[in-house]
């Protein structure tokens, strides 16, 4: 088995070196979700959220979280980010609820990957529809919230099957 990269020589967590690794281009794709009764999802398509355009507010604030996810998980390395992009699909759900079905799309080119950049995004973004829908209704469902796929990198390319 490997060594841990992740834990220095007492033992303690630390952040890992990445300056020997080779500068590839990065991308990861993440998805999240939030279920919302009818009313928020007319709401929302009608633009008659009281606390503004919650796509867009939303979209900004998964970008906003890709670029500060190094504030947000103690290991990870500030990256400069080549791109975000946060999309969205709705969904009938069963009983006449609708899920929200968000993706986030994040790209660099450096020593390290960019998959929690991709899941942070995702998570705030459906965090930010839930903070602005919950005047409304408390019982929205969050996720899951799981990695689509990655690309670049020294272990490889990644392809959720399932």
């Amino acid at each position: 088995m490997a060594s841990f990269t992740h834990f220095n020589d007492q033992g303690r967590a630390k952040m890992v070196d990445v300056s020997d690794k080779q500068t590839s281009t990065r991308t990861a794709v993440a998805h999240s979700s939030i279920r919302v009764n009818k009313e928020i999802y007319e709401r929302v398509q009608e633009g008659k959220i009281g606390k503004g355009d919650v796509l867009s507010v939303a979209q900004v604030a998964g970008v906003m979280a890709a670029k500060n996810t190094s504030q947000w998980i103690p290991m990870c390395h500030p990256l400069n980010l080549t791109g975000v992009d946060v999309t969205f699909e709705w969904d009938e759900h069963q009983e006449g609820d609708y899920e929200l079905q968000i993706d986030a799309t994040v790209k660099t080119k450096g020593h390290t990957g960019v998959e929690m950049e991709a899941l942070t995004a995702a998570s705030a973004t459906a965090l930010t529809v839930y903070d602005m829908c919950k005047a409304i209704d408390k019982g929205m469902i969050i996720g899951p919230t799981y990695l689509v796929e990655k690309t670049g990198g020294k272990s490889g390319d990644f392809q959720r099957t399932t």
